[in-house]
């Protein structure tokens, strides 16, 4: 599956998302909202989650995951969850 779901992390001060970029398939989208609800489930944790639909555009469709006042730095453990349960591996950029 790693390699149907695309994952980015952003992290600024206070702010931490994740995407998942998943294209127009509908499998992968509900596999998506599967693992973030298993994480919710796990954590405790409630972040805003949306969807970006763009049917003109499907290789941007995708699931946002925000946490947007995250001062602990708890939103990491929540991403961690939703990754492995996705099967994605995390790589550090440098």
């Amino acid at each position: 599956m790693t390699d149907k779901i695309e994952a980015h992390i952003r992290m600024e001060e206070r702010y931490e998302g994740l995407q998942l970029r998943f294209g127009d398939n509908v499998e992968l989208k509900k596999e998506a909202l599967e693992a973030v609800d298993y994480a919710k489930q796990q954590t405790g944790m409630s972040p805003l989650v949306f969807d970006n639909i763009d049917k003109s555009n499907p290789q941007k469709e995708a699931i946002y995951i925000e946490f947007n006042d995250d001062s602990q730095r708890d939103a990491g453990a929540f991403f961690e969850i939703v990754l492995h349960r996705l099967g994605i591996k995390c790589e550090k950029d440098l």
